[in-house]
């Protein structure tokens, strides 16, 4: 990055994994960074499989590191071009792949005070307080502020589709039939 001047522009740093909670922040931090005329920096954590700990402890691990992080860089290239495509985000772009945690990752990367983190609020459900750790940390750590985007509407509606099919349910033609007269006819 020779000649280029990372305190000129703000910074929307959006954690990046690939599940439906980080499609929908990193729609968000998109529009965020269109809005501030700043640049968006998606970022995907990443450990080794058990764990720098267990890493440390295996000698093949360190054969494994350039496959993973090869691993890493091509699953945030499939999700930055499965939602932005060919015509990008529309603001200029920093992907970075980091290793460690996910919350460490994205408070240190979004180190500035003039950044804004953001970040998937994780599944409004009974097993809340076992989802959505990434968010409580980055809310608990960072020094700039956080925007945690609740969950997509579809994400509720994808995890009941896949309980029915977990528990071999039959879909009721009615169920479809109130869920589309709800839905007003210009969305």
């Amino acid at each position: 990055m020779s000649g280029y001047d990372a305190s000129a522009a703000a910074r929307v740093v959006v954690g990046v994994s690939g599940s439906l909670g980080s499609v929908t922040a990193l729609c968000r931090g998109a529009a965020e960074a269109r809005r501030r005329g700043g640049e968006l920096w998606p970022v995907l954590a990443w450990e080794p499989p058990g764990g720098d700990l267990a890493a440390r402890r295996s000698p093949a691990s360190v054969l494994m590191v350039e496959e993973w992080q090869r691993l890493a860089r091509q699953q945030l290239v499939h999700v930055l071009d499965e939602v932005f495509g060919d015509a990008g985000p529309g603001v200029p772009m920093c992907a970075l792949i980091v290793r460690g945690t996910p919350g460490r990752a994205l408070v240190e990367t979004a180190c500035r005070d003039d950044d804004v983190l953001v970040v998937g609020a994780g599944q409004r459900s009974w097993h809340r307080a076992f989802s959505g750790w990434v968010a409580r940390y980055c809310l608990a750590h960072a020094t700039c502020p956080v925007l945690a985007v609740p969950p997509s509407p579809l994400e509720s509606e994808l995890a009941a589709v896949h309980r029915r099919n977990t528990w071999r349910l039959r879909l009721e033609p009615r169920h479809l039939l109130e869920k589309t007269e709800k839905v007003p006819p210009e969305a």
